[in-house]
């Protein structure tokens, strides 16, 4: 039976949501509030482009001057948004609603065309991009505003136009009108389900975390110091021959490098939580930031009798944040080294593909347990032993991903059980002028 490739469902994802966090933006950067804002501005803008065409088309003249202002005020404030860190006026957006809706209700019918489907719709995304505190006022406004233009329309009929028959023409209206609220309550709803589930696997996520801290905290930290402490009280109390000796001390030290390397994961991990998402990126010599991390790499390498090879371009400059990307090449390497038998090889390669910069870390180990491979950037993935039993913790490559996608990247891998091991990761690339 053929492997599944995890690596090409990662990286369709991946894709997929790099494209959607650059047009609607990242949490790092927006809050929840505009983000939904850039989402909805992009839907509302593409139903425009639709329905400005279509509605000439079928004689809706108002309608479709309705649609093309909707659509030109969605684009200035997604633009300035998006692309200018200006926050979106809810005010505004509210109310060029009622100005709007309340003219095309006059000229589209009244009571008898489809304003009052697109009414609540709009209240919708009012209260989604509005603070709290405002959404009382808006209920308020929404209502009295529709309640006096049905009022109007009552006691003055002759000033509701309409453009089109009661047949044909109201078929039409009405069957191009309907998807417009349909589709932005399906954005919201969508957007905010995702969000709300987006949370709580964050949560959840912690929770385990917590649980994981505390068992290494509680054994795989504790065990080493257990062994110091009975290795000082063995010479304390009796001769030990100094082949035993030696031997004692080699376990030791083996034992303690680990636990530093757990405690430097946990120590960066615990700190990424507790500041929250904050990135420098800045445009930098890729070679420049990596030569010590894989001069430092090499020494261990040696202790393995692994070739650890690279192959960067010498002027090839990235858009990252230095300390990010120096920590997850360091640990896409060890990773590589503690998985590779004595006298493998590991592999730095770097290229540009598209506007982007591809690293890659290969290794020709053991590669990673197809079982493991689905949850191998989840904080519930279980630590592995590397060929020389080194003991890892299962946060290395977490960290890794939190970092990566904090500087607008994606991490992906391919791996082969038996033959090796393929980490790549994709960051922006400094085109030079």
């Amino acid at each position: 039976m053929p492997k599944f490739n995890f690596s090409i469902l990662n990286d369709h994802f991946s894709k997929k949501n790099a494209f959607w966090v650059e047009l609607i933006g990242s949490p790092a950067t927006f809050s929840l509030e505009s983000r939904i804002f850039h989402s909805i501005c992009t839907g509302l803008i593409a139903l425009a482009c639709l329905y400005v065409p279509y509605d000439i088309y079928a004689g809706l003249y108002i309608a479709a001057l309705s649609t093309f202002i909707l659509g030109l005020f969605f684009s200035h404030q997604y633009y300035y948004s998006r692309f200018h860190g200006k926050a979106h006026n809810s005010t505004l957006f509210g109310l060029v609603g009622v100005l709007i809706l309340g003219f095309n209700y006059f000229a589209n019918s009244g009571i008898n065309g489809s304003t009052d489907l697109i009414w609540p719709a709009y209240l919708l995304l009012v209260f989604t991009i509005s603070p709290y505190h405002q959404h009382i006022k808006w209920l308020v406004i929404y209502l009295s505003c529709f309640l006096a233009l049905h009022f109007l329309e009552y006691y003055y009929p002759f000033l509701v136009k309409h453009p089109f028959t009661a047949g044909k023409g109201q078929f039409i209206d009405r069957i191009t009108a309907f998807p417009i609220p349909v589709i932005t309550i399906y954005i919201v709803i969508k957007f905010m389900r995702r969000s709300y589930d987006k949370e709580r696997k964050a949560t959840e996520e912690k929770t385990i975390a917590v649980q994981t801290l505390m068992s290494i905290i509680s054994h795989d930290m504790r065990t080493p110091l257990l062994n110091i402490q009975g290795y000082l009280e063995l010479l304390n109390t009796s001769v030990v021959d100094p082949e035993d000796r030696l031997l004692l001390e080699k376990g030791l030290l083996k034992s303690t490098n680990n636990t530093m390397e757990m405690l430097t994961n946990l120590l960066r991990w615990s700190k990424s939580q507790m500041e929250g998402p904050s990135v420098d990126l800045v445009v930098v010599n890729l070679m420049t930031i990596l030569q010590a991390t894989i001069e430092m790499e090499s020494i261990h390498a040696l202790k393995k009798n692994i070739s650890l090879n690279y192959q960067i371009p010498p002027a090839l400059e990235v858009i990252a944040d230095v300390n990010m990307l120096q920590l997850v090449v360091r640990n896409l390497i060890s990773n590589a080294l503690k998985f590779t038998p004595h006298g493998g090889q590991v592999t730095i390669k770097a290229e540009v593909l598209s506007d982007e910069c591809k690293i890659s870390i290969s290794d020709n180990g053991k590669g990673i347990p197809l079982d493991k491979q689905e949850n191998i950037f989840s904080i519930k993935s279980e630590p592995e032993f590397g060929t020389d039993n080194e003991r890892g913790i299962g946060l290395g490559l977490v960290l890794c991903k939190e970092f990566i996608e904090r500087q607008g990247g994606r991490i992906g891998f391919e791996s082969n059980p038996g033959f090796g091991s393929h980490f790549f990761i994709f960051i922006n690339y400094n085109e030079r002028d």
